[in-house]
């Protein structure tokens, strides 16, 4: 199991227009991708978006990142962040 955790701060105004991108992005990844296992949208109501996504391993995760949506999700909201952050964790018991 592979966790990847993504804290996102959007620019003023940004939340109408990032989070359906958001939704097509996370619904995508779990139709498409085989090792992708879960992908949660959080958030506090306001700036602030929170991920956190299961993936089968690290080789899973780069295959996202590389899918043609996540490219252009990734493009699209460029400009509606603030600020990003990417935290992984790998399992190491079973």
């Amino acid at each position: 199991m592979y966790a990847v955790t993504v804290s996102f701060t959007l620019r003023p105004g940004a939340r109408a227009d990032f989070l359906p991108l958001m939704a097509e992005n996370a619904r995508l990844s779990l139709q498409r991708e085989a090792g992708c296992r879960q992908f949660d949208v959080c958030t506090d109501g306001g700036e602030e978006i929170f991920l956190y996504e299961i993936y089968d391993s690290a080789q899973a995760f780069e295959t996202h990142l590389k899918s043609p949506h996540f490219q252009s999700f990734d493009a699209a909201v460029a400009g509606m962040i603030a600020d990003k952050s990417v935290t992984t964790f790998a399992e190491v018991l079973r």
